[in-house]
């Protein structure tokens, strides 16, 4: 039996969010921060506020972070609210974008028309600018998270808060979505979330989570059912 289909019964699953940090000036001028290390503006410090008021109401149990200042100061505003320490964990990172990091997306686009639009068209191994590639920053994320959330208690969530183009791919990851179905997921907005929940291995020994809110700023609210 496969440790994902030993899970079954009583055991409480276990929780993953991945949590985009607020927003920055280079967000704002349209820039590809990649791994440049940017400060949260004031909209962004105010995002993480109110996102982290809503996210303690899910009762999160362990804090994870890129060691980037903008994911850092997202996850200390949760932090602050639930009393949880935050350990920072630099696999967390955006995508190294080599010479792309700085330059706007109009720039990108002009400069570097033929591997931006490979990079658009969501291809997991193109280097923007010479960095990395979407497999490798998916294999050190879902190393990373994967890690963090061994080390749960049974029903037990973690917030894992890092970046956008990190975030796409580590959650396609541990989906275990082909790669050339990457794409289907959106983005995130800033200091928007997404969550997974650990499954029991039944349809797929292999994957362990599926995805129950993607791309949410707000709790999930229970469905009633009214007839006539």
């Amino acid at each position: 039996m496969t440790a994902a289909a030993s899970l079954g019964g009583s055991r409480r699953r276990r929780k993953v969010v991945f949590w985009r940090h607020g927003r920055t000036s280079w967000n704002s001028a349209g820039r590809f921060q990649g791994q440049e290390d940017i400060a949260l503006d004031e909209v962004g410090r105010q995002q993480a506020a109110s996102a982290a008021a809503l996210l303690a109401a899910i009762g999160p149990t362990r804090i994870i972070s890129s060691d980037l200042e903008r994911a850092r100061h997202t996850a200390e505003a949760l932090a602050r609210v639930t009393g949880l320490p935050v350990a920072e964990d630099p696999r967390l990172r955006e995508t190294h974008a080599g010479a792309w990091q700085g330059m706007t997306f109009a720039e990108i686009n002009a400069t570097y028309p033929d591997e931006a639009a490979s990079w658009s068209s969501g291809a997991v191994h193109v280097r923007p600018g010479g960095g990395e590639s979407r497999l490798e920053v998916s294999e050190r994320m879902s190393a990373a998270v994967l890690e963090a959330a061994s080390g749960l208690d049974d029903g037990g969530t973690l917030v894992v808060a890092t970046h956008g183009g990190a975030a796409r791919v580590g959650i396609a990851s541990l989906l275990g979505l082909p790669h050339d179905h990457w794409g289907v997921l959106s983005g995130l907005a800033n200091c928007n979330w997404s969550l997974l929940e650990e499954t029991d291995g039944a349809e797929n020994p292999l994957v362990n989570w599926r995805l129950t809110e993607h791309n949410a700023g707000t709790l999930p609210q229970p469905v009633t059912v009214q007839e006539g």
